[in-house]
Parts: C-alpha cells; structure tokens; sequence
C-alpha cells in the first residue's frame, strides 16, 4: 500500500503542478514529490524484500515462471520509474528558481516531458501487472 501511495501521490502532485498558474505555485507542489519518492521507496523495499521472502515461505521457488517475471517486473517499474522522476525533479528546481514569476516555456516543457510520462506510464502499467501476478500467480 506504501508502494501504490506514493506512485499515486506523485502522479496528482504532477497532474496538479501542469495546471499551476505561476513558477512559485509549480515549486511548492512539486514540493510535495519528495514525500511520494520516500513512499515508493520505503514501498518498493518493502515488497522486494517481503516478496522475496514470501518465495521461500510460499514454497513457489525461484524457477517458477511468474515468480521469475515478478522479479524481473519489480526491477523494471524500479528503473522506470526512477528514469521518469528525473525530469520533475529538474521542474522543481528550475520552478524554484523562477520564483513568484510566469510558468515559462521551459518549465512547461519539463512538466510535459513525453519520455517522463512515458517512463512513468509504463512503470504503472508494468505495476499493475506486477499486483495481478502476486494475486493469481498464473
């Protein structure tokens, strides 16, 4: 739950900070990414070392075909979502920067970003995935 908070809570923090009116407005809800960075990360522990525990208590075993996809699943929303993270961290920073004035054209860009989206995108898509293997291990 910890994991999903926080790719939830940064997903709004991003849809919100895109509608923002001024450079100061889009700072202080970025702000708020750090906050769902510590939940995906405390999250993301959690149920790698939980999940990788559970493999040996379930007696499922490593060669298992879903436990195998699971692990490399886990890796890549990892690695996903770290890639589409990047680009709202330089927003906030650059927000920052500008100050109380205009949201400008390069900061609209960075909020914008396709290849963040489409990393961040796929990392919830590839999440989801992920959730339905552990629930009904095909």
């Amino acid at each position: 739950m910890t994991l999903v908070a926080g790719v939830v809570l940064a997903g709004l923090v991003m849809i919100r900070a895109r509608r923002a009116g001024s450079a100061l407005e889009v700072a202080t809800i970025l702000g708020l990414a750090p906050i769902g960075v510590l939940l995906v990360v405390t999250g993301g522990t959690l149920v790698g070392v939980c999940g990788l525990a559970l493999v040996g208590v379930g007696h499922f075993g490593f060669g298992t075909g879903w436990v195998d996809a699971a692990i490399a699943i886990y890796v890549l929303v990892l690695a996903l979502g770290g890639l589409g993270g990047a680009t709202p961290k330089r927003a906030r920073l650059l927000a920052k920067e500008l100050g109380g004035g205009p949201v400008s054209s390069e900061l609209r860009g960075l909020l914008w970003d396709r290849w963040s989206r489409i990393y961040n995108d796929a990392a919830l898509v590839l999440l989801i995935v992920l959730v339905w293997l552990m629930v009904f291990k095909p």
